[in-house]
């Protein structure tokens, strides 16, 4: 892990996501345009905050995804971050659709 990337702290639910690269090529090995390209909506949790507050008693409700998640992602949404030349996405945890089994 970088060293930029290792002092990005993100707040309360907010989790840090690096998005899945688009595939360029078939399994045929044709490549594939661009705008041809479907839009990946999986990633790989890359750095979490500390958990949401419930305002009723001020407890920290821990997050249900840690560092190394493979995760479901909405199609739009997020807040684009980019740290040392790559690009992350920034999402509230209740945003996230899935955890993805690792096998």
């Amino acid at each position: 892990m970088s060293g930029a990337l290792k002092r990005f702290l993100p707040m309360f639910d907010r989790v840090l996501i690096q998005r899945a690269e688009a595939a360029t090529k078939s399994k045929g090995g044709i490549l594939i345009p661009e705008k041809a390209q479907g839009k990946v909506n999986e990633g790989t949790v890359v750095a979490v905050g500390t958990g949401a507050v419930n305002e009723a008693n001020g407890q920290v409700r821990p997050l249900a995804v840690a560092v190394g998640d493979r995760v479901m992602l909405p199609e739009y949404g997020g807040t684009k971050i980019e740290l040392e030349d790559k690009e992350y996405t920034l999402f509230r945890e209740g945003d996230i659709i899935a955890k993805i089994a690792q096998d």
